[in-house]
């Protein structure tokens, strides 16, 4: 397939809490995640302060948003109680909610879902996609219009590698998130607020993260903005024989691939590497970028 155009997908503002953010070029989300066991970056922020740090450094590298996770979803990883999780991400989240930059909660936890919003997140990105019992109604019923990323996965991390069988990878995730979004417009959440997420290496195989990127021309029809996350993946270790800490140059050909097909947003760990290459590919034109050039690039 080719490249997206220009006008391909839903344009427009995307609504974050009290945040406004143009969705007339890629946006970057830096991942922080506060966790002892994620497959790439668990341990190194558990302090508050480093994790804090580290949440600026990310800004000023470029991103757009934080996504602050207080629980591993990584292949194989079990539930974090949620007094635990509340603990590790909410006092993270209203520190960073003041530096002024949009703040992602990744959880799928309703109790830290309202947690999370009353601390300041502006976004809620549920692995889950709010099949939990009240979820929807968490973001729903919330005082501040925050957004939800709606992601794909089959089954829970614990066990979601074993049921990685489809018959159509990419019609399958479509429909499911095409239902989980009119379940979220039925409950009153504004089509504005809603980003929906592939679910790259959540219950797929090499085979299925590889035709959701070459197809996601598909997702991105839904009229949503997509966003995706294949970051140091096990997808981009099997592609470059990589170790987890050597995949920055296959993780930011990736986040290329997939914003050339239309994607929204980039979960990334490497924000100013990622932030680079987006600015360098966007000056080149719309022929060979699926948003329109800079103007105030030379």
């Amino acid at each position: 397939m080719g490249l997206v155009g220009a006008n391909s997908f839903a344009r427009g503002v995307f609504i974050l809490g009290r945040h406004r953010l143009s969705l007339d070029r890629p946006l970057v989300m830096g991942v922080l995640n506060v966790t002892p066991d994620s497959f790439s970056d668990g341990g190194r922020f558990l302090d508050p302060s480093a994790a804090l740090d580290h949440a600026r450094r990310m800004i000023g590298d470029g991103a757009d948003l934080v996504d602050v996770g207080g629980e591993s979803t990584r292949p194989g990883a079990l539930a974090t109680p949620e007094r635990e999780e509340l603990d590790r991400v909410v006092p993270l989240i209203e520190k960073i909610a003041a530096l002024g930059v949009p703040v992602s909660a990744d959880t799928r936890k309703p109790a830290v879902m309202r947690a999370a919003i009353a601390a300041g997140a502006a976004m809620i990105n549920d692995v889950a996609a709010l099949r939990a019992p009240g979820a929807i109604e968490a973001i729903a019923g919330a005082e501040a219009p925050v957004a939800v990323c709606l992601m794909h996965m089959r089954g829970e991390p614990a066990t979601m590698q074993a049921g990685a069988a489809y018959a159509d990878v990419v019609a399958e995730v479509k429909a499911f998130l095409a239902e989980r979004a009119a379940a979220c417009e039925s409950a009153g959440i504004a089509r504005e607020r809603i980003v929906v997420d592939p679910g790259f290496g959540f219950g797929k195989t090499v085979e299925h993260n590889l035709a959701l990127l070459r197809r996601l021309e598909e997702i991105v029809a839904l009229g949503f903005p997509v966003a995706v996350g294949m970051s140091r993946k096990s997808t981009i270790g099997a592609l470059t024989g990589r170790d987890v800490g050597e995949r920055t140059a296959g993780s930011v050909a990736a986040a290329l691939a997939a914003v050339a097909r239309g994607a929204a947003i980039v979960r990334v760990h490497d924000v100013r590497e990622t932030v680079d290459a987006l600015k360098v590919w966007r000056a080149v034109g719309p022929n060979s970028f699926g948003h329109e050039r800079d103007p105030q690039l030379p």
